[in-house]
């Protein structure tokens, strides 16, 4: 049967990120796919001996706009660690709270755009609206509705009052009721199913052997979220890993639907124990030492390698971002599917070209 190479990318009317890829076909189906990483490298990280530790988290939360405050976070604190910095209480409370807001603005921004690959017009402007809504929060909180700013080496920028918190959680109890209604509609519509269920599976073995993280990997049965590792105030917070078992699109959008939920949760946990009055602590000396760290984003593990040698200027700022370790299991779901079901393999893996290529 004769072969067929056909390029997809980087501009594709379903893909939202400059994805890239050579796709060999026997007919419509995919036997081999050849992606192309490196479209957009910034250079990012080379101006870590460029910038002053204290002012490189700016640079580290521009690594990628939705998880930008995760980036920042992660960034100090490998810092602290190399500085044997304690934060307070309150600004490791705060930090995980603004984490899983960044979660589930994520994970609303990616349903919403798998709506619109599906052609549900109606559901992605939905999804969307309620996205606006914590983006909302994220403003009235932050002052940004993408780039915070408000994580520093140290602890954090901006407090918020346990009466705000108190006034913010009504409104995502009432956002949460409408998101299970959004929800039904991505887990029962029969249109919807026809699209994810039994497309671009990926066993567990594979899951595991390829290197798969986040809800891709958890979407295929394995138990692995880096929150539990207990940074932040997570150790103190009452959660178990999101799992599913079937390995295909369905699975890993049901895997982000429960998180959303999940996120909801660890918000209430929040503020119901949240403590002390203090957000930051004074930061004397300067980085001298290394240090190596993981974090659960919302697309999955993402790796911080930090080195000072006691100036102003960090040595080295090194990340391995979540969709870069997708990369490889993602070529695994897409051999033997049909050329049609691509854009919706593509997306369940959630990509981030901007994280992926620094």
């Amino acid at each position: 049967m004769k072969k067929t190479t056909l390029p997809l990318g980087p501009q594709h009317p379903v893909l939202p990120e400059p994805l890239s890829f050579d796709l060999v076909l026997e007919n419509e189906k995919v036997i081999e796919a050849v992606p192309s990483i490196g479209y957009i490298h910034r250079g990012l990280e080379l101006l870590a001996p460029k910038k002053e530790f204290t002012d490189y988290v700016y640079v580290a939360e521009r690594i990628c706009g939705i998880c930008s405050f995760i980036h920042g976070m992660g960034f100090c604190q490998a810092v602290e660690e190399i500085m044997k910095i304690e934060i307070p209480d309150r600004a490791a409370y705060l930090r995980v709270y603004w984490g899983e807001l960044s979660r589930l603005h994520s994970h609303l921004l990616w349903l919403g755009l798998a709506a619109d690959a599906f052609g549900f017009e109606n559901l992605f402007m939905q999804t969307w609206r309620l996205r606006e809504r914590v983006l909302n929060i994220f403003e009235k909180t932050t002052g940004g509705r993408v780039i915070f700013s408000v994580c520093k080496v140290g602890g954090i920028k901006k407090n918020i009052t346990d009466s705000e918190l108190k006034a913010l959680q009504s409104e995502l109890d009432s956002l949460s009721g409408e998101i299970k209604e959004i929800s039904d509609v991505f887990l029962n519509d029969s249109s919807i199913k026809n699209r994810l269920c039994g497309i671009g599976p990926l066993s567990r073995e594979d899951a595991w052997h390829l290197g798969a993280v986040g809800p891709v990997l958890r979407a295929s049965g394995v138990s692995e979220d880096n929150r539990k590792l207990g940074y932040a105030k997570y150790g103190e917070l009452e959660f178990e890993p999101i799992v599913e078992k079937d390995g295909d699109c369905y699975a890993r959008c049901k895997v982000r639907i429960r998180e959303m939920f999940q996120s909801l949760d660890l918000m209430r946990q929040v503020v119901s124990r949240i403590k002390g009055d203090a957000i930051d602590t004074k930061v004397t000396g300067l980085p001298c030492g290394e240090s190596f760290l993981r974090l659960e984003q919302p697309r999955g593990e993402v790796f911080y390698y930090v080195k000072g040698n006691g100036t102003r200027f960090l040595e080295r700022f090194r990340a391995r971002t979540p969709t870069f370790a997708n990369i490889a299991p993602a070529l695994e779901m897409l051999k033997g599917s049909e050329l049609a079901d691509v854009p919706s393999i593509l997306l369940s893996i959630d990509p981030c070209i901007s994280c992926t290529e620094r």
